[in-house]
């Protein structure tokens, strides 16, 4: 039962060793002509973006690399167990070539990748062959101590490793070393492929650096957003205590000095009941414009696309609204979102010249993905100070991304992206 055991354990590990070799040898011929074409692409397209060529050319290469990559990730996890999880920025669908560009360039992402093909094409192509030459070359040195030696002996003889191999004698010598490679192949073969994605991790996995960059702007966008919360308290206890309540209290003293005056000079409270009656009505759309601002009851009871539709009909600009939701996203992604698109219409209409807007609004693979275009004249940019700027620090919040194309003269085109679930 014991010897039974043990053959059964070392056929085991003799059939880990052969899927070790196999699955090594196909890395190999791939990884190889794969690293080296990406690489050579990609710095190709790349010096061709001063002549414009890279623009066009670049998105559709580095798509290709990250598609490369991506598959070595899942091969990774499924054939060892080594996870190497995918950290690229989101970039819009229908994003400008020259702003996808621009996006992929910008991610530390990109330039890893390119890196990785450099380690691949050496180190990686050796430590995926490696599982392969330790279980195949000795199979070479035993067909060689079978007899093989004797027509490879025509040539002045035939090197095995450091054994040189003229007659049946050094035959024998080369079959007691791929013994010994065959020995060293069981314990090591494995281990070669499991190192080999274990450097692929450590060349495509994030930098503490980039940990570091990610842990500040995740800090920055929270404070920002607490920040935001408490401008917004001091903006609505303002409104509250410059209008509505000023305007109540102003009512309370009209009602007091209409009692007064009921019986002495009913004229004069008739009027002071008039200017009370229209002091209320003011009072009460000072208060629904202030709660419109904190949360708009149509996006509360009927979700982002019909608040943006309503949003759009206030606008003194002819606007198009096209949504493709087939549910909602959570309370607070889509009040971030309807806010952004608020403040994206408003810059529109105040600087952009614009006499017509279309906004979009669908979900896919995960994200709210939100487009804003306009005709007019361009130029908007992200900076400091800016209204887009704004936007950009509410949707970092959330993990989104915004992306602005508006060339000189037009059209804009601003795009958000909110990684959610609808429900």
């Amino acid at each position: 039962m014991n010897t039974n055991t043990k053959s059964g354990s070392l056929l085991m590990r003799a059939r880990a060793v052969a899927v070790a070799a196999g699955r090594g040898f196909v890395l190999a011929l791939v990884t190889l002509p794969g690293a080296v074409l990406g690489f050579t692409l990609t710095l190709t397209s790349i010096s061709l973006i001063p002549i414009g060529i890279g623009f066009v050319t670049t998105p559709w290469v580095l798509t290709g690399v990250r598609a490369f990559a991506d598959w070595r990730r899942v091969v990774a996890a499924e054939w060892c167990g080594v996870r190497i999880p995918s950290a690229y920025r989101p970039i819009p669908e229908d994003a400008k070539p020259w702003t996808r560009t621009y996006a992929m360039l910008s991610d530390s992402a990109t330039w890893r990748d390119l890196r990785w093909l450099q380690v691949d094409m050496t180190a990686g192509f050796v430590t995926a062959l490696l599982p392969a030459v330790l279980f195949f070359y000795p199979l070479e040195g035993f067909a060689v101590a079978a007899g093989l030696w004797r027509p490879l002996s025509h040539w002045g003889g035939y090197w095995y490793g450091f054994v040189h191999v003229t007659d049946q004698t050094s035959a024998f010598g080369a079959g007691v070393l791929a013994a010994a490679i065959l020995a060293f192949a069981f314990p090591l073969a494995t281990r070669a492929l499991d190192a080999h994605f274990r450097l692929t991790r450590a060349v495509l996995g994030a930098s503490q650096g980039e940990l570091a960059e990610r842990v500040r702007v995740l800090t920055e966008t929270r404070r920002d957003a607490v920040d935001t919360s408490a401008a917004e308290l001091r903006r609505i206890e303002r409104d509250l205590h410059d209008g509505a309540q000023a305007r109540l209290v102003a009512m309370g003293m009209d009602l007091g000095t209409i009692e007064m005056l009921m019986d002495k000079d009913p004229a004069k409270a008739k009027e002071l009941i008039a200017q009370a009656r229209k002091s209320s009505v003011d009072a009460l759309a000072e208060l629904r414009d202030l709660v419109r601002g904190i949360h708009p009851p149509v996006l509360a009871e009927r979700g982002l696309g019909d608040a943006v539709r309503a949003l759009a009909l206030r606008l003194p600009v002819s606007t198009e609204v096209s949504v493709e939701l087939v549910g909602r996203a959570e309370a607070p992604v889509e009040s971030a979102a309807y806010f952004a698109v608020s403040e994206v219409l408003t810059n529109a209409v105040k600087h952009s010249g614009a006499d017509r807007i279309w906004v979009d609004l669908h979900h896919s693979e995960g994200m709210l993905r939100i487009s804003v275009t306009d005709n007019g004249k361009g130029g908007a940019v992200i900076g400091a100070g800016s209204g887009l700027a704004g936007v950009e620090r509410r949707l970092g919040t959330f993990d989104g991304v915004l992306a602005v194309s508006s060339p000189a003269g037009g059209p804009t085109m601003v795009t958000m992206e909110i990684p959610c679930e609808l429900s």
